[in-house]
């Protein structure tokens, strides 16, 4: 990859133009007591969110796990995370799956790991923040972390935070409902008198025997495009190097190639293609290598990258929990 098709720039915008591989009709993402978020820009276009800023970022993590995870692709060998297993549950997670990343309470709530941290950040809540070795200790043990974002809550003070280096959504614009909707028959009984009799200890459920109609909203768009914004300038404020800098950025870009050229079928009634190629705003000569460019230069920024990582690059954490029945 030719890091030196982008300079010196604060960032790098990318833009991609989507559609519905079937029809016209799609299902954006909704949110709890809101539903679809509609907009008006300041002209009345009416606009959607399709998928936000916080689901993209999960779908993009997705891209560089071993299938569903909680493991690392095996391309990718190399590349430092942290693996959890939780004694009590017989379960396995990691830093590349959890929610809060390397802050996970799964992982930060292990007291060796945690002191391990806090002693290579250089870390005292009560004294100023030295960002250059907790951004170093990130990368050491989960450079991903970086990409993605990670706010360090658990330890005293909750100081440590870094924002995401990448972001990206999908929009419509000028768009319209369609109103449509379904019914669930039940061949049984209609009226829904006939219940399963349950167990003792037991309760059946009201509502689910009967048919039961329901209305669905869909949307058409004039325009689908997922935006992406890579942080330049915070990826080189860690001051990690242009070894470690150029990985974050290869890194980046691969994340976002893997997003664009998988099945983008984002809900049931959501599933969407690219159209055409990706285009760069910023820089505007910018070309999105392909996937075995990106992960050649990423496999290249691991290897030059090495002595800056844990050893080994897994680090395995264990740590009892427990379920509480209530």
């Amino acid at each position: 990859m030719n890091f030196q098709s982008i300079g010196n720039l604060p960032r790098l915008l990318l833009e991609a133009k989507l559609r519905p591989v079937a029809g016209q009709r799609f299902q954006p993402t909704g949110f709890a007591d809101l539903g679809a978020a509609e907009y008006r820009l300041p002209s009345g276009v009416a606009m959607l969110l399709v998928e936000s800023a916080q689901s993209v970022a999960n779908r993009l993590e997705k891209t560089c796990l071993d299938g569903d995870g909680p493991g690392l692709d095996p391309a990718l060998t190399g590349l430092p995370f942290v693996m959890a297993e939780l004694d009590g549950i017989d379960t396995t997670t990691s830093s590349l799956v959890e929610a809060h990343r390397i802050a996970s309470p799964y992982i930060l709530l292990d007291k060796k790991f945690r002191a391990t941290i806090v002693e290579e950040m250089g870390y005292d809540p009560k004294r100023p923040l030295d960002w250059k070795k907790i951004y170093a200790t990130l990368f050491r043990y989960d450079p991903n972390s970086l990409v993605h974002g990670v706010f360090l809550s658990l330890l005293e003070g909750g100081r440590v935070r870094a924002p995401r280096a990448v972001t990206g959504f999908i929009e419509a614009s000028n768009v319209a409902k369609v109103l449509s909707g379904g019914v669930k028959n039940s061949a049984v009984d209609p009226t829904g008198k006939t219940q399963v009799v349950p167990e003792k200890g037991e309760k059946t459920e009201n509502g689910v025997y009967s048919n039961v109609p329901y209305s669905r909203v869909e949307y058409v768009a004039e325009e689908i495009r997922a935006y992406f914004n890579v942080d330049l300038g915070l990826i080189r404020g860690y001051r990690l190097g242009d070894e470690a800098t150029k990985l974050l950025i290869a890194l980046s870009l691969l994340k976002i190639r893997r997003f664009l050229d998988s099945s983008l079928r984002l809900r049931t009634a959501c599933d969407l293609e690219i159209q055409g190629e990706v285009q760069a705003k910023a820089p505007s000569d910018f070309v999105l290598p392909q996937e075995g460019e990106l992960l050649a230069a990423v496999q290249a920024g691991i290897r030059a990258c090495s002595g800056m990582f844990a050893n080994p690059a897994v680090t395995v954490v264990r740590i009892k929990v427990k379920v509480n029945d209530k």
